[in-house]
């Protein structure tokens, strides 16, 4: 709040508490301007505590303010914070007989407000204390529906009825003022979730329903309401004592009732949560509201998956039959992240399949025959596999999860991933089908986890493409994931793991064996597209078309062979930085060399150079030093790649 509001409002307070010491005969200027002044701005944004004591003092007091003023004053008293115990024991006294005290109709409106600030009592047990003054007042019959009301709050009692329920429309004004004090004022308890934060409830569009708040109604009188809450150690205490409140399916939305139902779960409030939400499903599925009720609810769900980092079963079925009836549009991105929070479920935990329960209704609204959305699913994909990751880690028992499911969405994103490479053939393209496989080998590499899960690799044809593509960034992450790959089986087949490959690991594991063959034979050993090594595929390039492609080059340039196209010194994406490695050399020996190399740099040129006076190098040294460039500019996947499978370099990195 502004300084220049905080002082208008004080004038206006000075302003009422000199009016209230004059008869209206006496005053200078009608008072009514002050009033409506006041009012606004209590309407507008709340009275801070120090206000709200002063406008307390001057309404419990018999003063010469006409009463329609002091009623519209009570009327827009709305509390932006606490209410102290000193200001809820002023409104006490002022309640009863006698000629200082307030007229009965104003009691009656006090009697009222306390009802309706209830729970923001700085100290709830205040109203316990003062029980026998508010019950020797039950015969005064002008309050006494309202004083019921109150005292049916304070003992919680099942005989003592309240008059009405609390007036909706002035408590969702004091929660929509308590809501925008909260963003100014750092509240630490509500900020860490351990307070009812009133100011979370919310109108959902195209029905007549209000997503609730937590309140409690009808407490037992050995009970604790959550609205008692204030702090871990005061939910600690009272766990076992906490009365859930009337809505539970404000757990959506409600910090602190989301930590009580995963400290105290109860299957009584997971059905009526469930009924809740399938009810709304039924709303929107007969015509009676509008689609947009089940999106506002999905961004509660989403909230609520963010702050606890869990989907319930309840909530999986709400989702399977949201994705129904979704168009796919509407909120997208929201829907695919709260969808990153689906736990590992197959058909082993007597769950539906987790494709035919989640991935396959998901895909059939999404997909659109555009790339931005197939990528949008990758991502989603990637993000669920991560939290997959996470929530192995921390599991007690990982083998009682649903680790099938993992191998089965590898399977499925290589079809997406193959699927990607014709329709989005971009570098953007090419990086976010890397970080599915930079996740997949994030989990491979803890061998608590691999105990547990199968590998499962990217198909071949997925790897020669990425690998020939004109991005040497993409190529560098695509060699460093396979040479995490390669310690993961390496890691299987060692006493590393305790267990044993799988036959269908078996049958994985030749593929791979050529895909660090192929490149190597690229890179290393100028034998590209070879396939009399044992386990080379020759990259899937037919061996009928490659005297074609051998004739090309020798047409472009005689000096080139398909051998050696792709090698550290030829190779369209290594070139730059390999002759840039040389001059470097060069440089640093300016004034010993004689000679300069002057193209692709080959072990016949190598020797020749020497003998011109040039740099003395071997071919063996040079190719080594290239490795270590690559790794000084922040492309270390391919030396990673050489250093794990060419066995002459893993002796000398040794």
């Amino acid at each position: 709040m502004s300084s220049p509001e905080r002082d208008d409002l004080d004038g206006l307070l000075g302003d009422l508490e000199a009016a209230s010491k004059l008869p209206a005969k006496r005053r200078q200027t009608s008072i009514k301007p002050t009033v409506e002044r006041t009012t606004s701005i209590l309407y507008d944004r709340g009275a801070l505590p120090d206000e709200l004591a002063r406008l307390v003092d001057l309404l419990t007091v018999r003063n010469h303010l006409d009463q329609a003023s002091l009623a519209a004053i009570v009327r827009n008293l709305y509390p932006s914070g606490k209410v102290a115990d000193e200001t809820v024991l002023r409104v006490v006294g002022a309640l009863g007989h006698g000629q200082l005290k307030p007229s009965l109709p104003l009691q009656a409106l006090f009697l009222r407000w306390l009802v309706m600030v209830y729970h923001l009592l700085e100290n709830p047990t205040i109203l316990s204390q003062a029980y026998g003054v508010l019950f020797n007042l039950l015969d005064t019959a002008a309050i006494r529906p309202q004083l019921c009301h109150l005292l049916a709050l304070v003992t919680r009692r099942k005989h003592v009825r309240p008059f009405r329920h609390p007036d909706p429309q002035w408590r969702a004004k004091l929660d929509e003022i308590q809501q925008r004090r909260s963003k100014r004022q750092d509240d630490r308890s509500v900020r860490n979730g351990f307070a009812v934060n009133h100011a979370l409830s919310r109108r959902l569009k195209g029905a007549k329903v209000l997503f609730p708040a937590v309140h409690t109604l009808h407490a037992q009188e050995s009970s604790v309401t959550l609205e008692e809450i204030d702090s871990a150690e005061s939910l600690a205490q009272n766990l076992e004592k906490v009365e859930l409140p009337t809505q539970l399916v404000a757990v959506l939305a409600d910090p602190l009732l989301q930590k009580l139902l995963l400290l105290r779960p109860d299957a009584e409030a997971s059905s009526r949560i469930s009924n809740w939400l399938v009810a709304c499903l039924g709303d929107v599925a007969s015509g009676d509201a509008d689609v947009d009720l089940l999106l506002d609810m999905i961004e509660v769900i989403h909230d609520y998956a963010v702050a606890t980092k869990t989907l319930p079963p309840l909530l999986l079925t709400f989702l399977e039959q949201f994705l129904r009836v979704w168009d796919g549009s509407g909120k997208r991105d929201m829907v695919l992240e709260l969808l990153s929070y689906v736990p590992l479920i197959d058909g082993a935990n007597k769950q539906t399949e987790l494709y035919k329960m989640i991935l396959g209704p998901l895909e059939a609204a999404v997909l659109d025959n555009t790339p931005s959305s197939q990528v949008a699913l990758l991502k989603l994909y990637t993000l669920l596999l991560r939290r997959w990751t996470v929530a192995m880690e921390a599991a007690s028992d990982v083998a009682a999860l649903a680790v099938a499911s993992i191998p089965s969405l590898i399977d499925h994103v290589n079809k997406l991933s193959l699927t990607l490479t014709q329709t989005s053939r971009t570098v953007g393209t090419y990086l976010d089908i890397l970080d599915f496989y930079t996740a997949v080998t994030a989990l491979y590499s803890k061998p608590a986890l691999l105990q547990h899960v199968e590998i499962a690799i990217p198909p071949p044809l997925l790897v020669y493409l990425l690998f020939f593509c004109p991005s040497l960034a993409v190529a560098s992450r695509l060699c460093g994931i396979l040479a995490r790959y390669k310690r993961a089986w390496e890691a299987v087949m060692s006493s590393a793991v305790a267990r044993k490959l799988t036959r269908p690991e078996r049958d994985r594991i030749q593929a791979f064996n050529g895909f660090l063959m192929d490149i190597s034979n690229c890179v290393w050993r100028g034998r590209a597209f070879s396939t009399t090594d044992e386990n080379a595929q020759g990259c899937c390039v037919p061996q009928s078309i490659q005297p074609r492609l051998e004739s090309y080059l020798r047409a472009a340039d005689s000096d080139l062979s398909l051998a050696t196209a792709f090698n550290l010194s030829h190779s369209p994406l290594l070139c730059l930085q390999s002759i840039s490695l040389v001059r470097e050399l060069e440089d640093l020996e300016a004034d010993e060399i004689r000679a300069r190399h002057g193209g692709p740099v080959t072990q016949a040129s190598l020797n020749q150079l020497a003998n011109r006076g040039g740099l003395s190098l071997s071919w063996q040294e040079y190719r080594a030093a290239v490795l270590a460039h690559l790794e000084s500019k922040g492309l270390p996947g391919i030396p990673e790649l050489m250093y794990n499978t060419m066995k002459n370099l893993m002796k000398a990195r040794k």
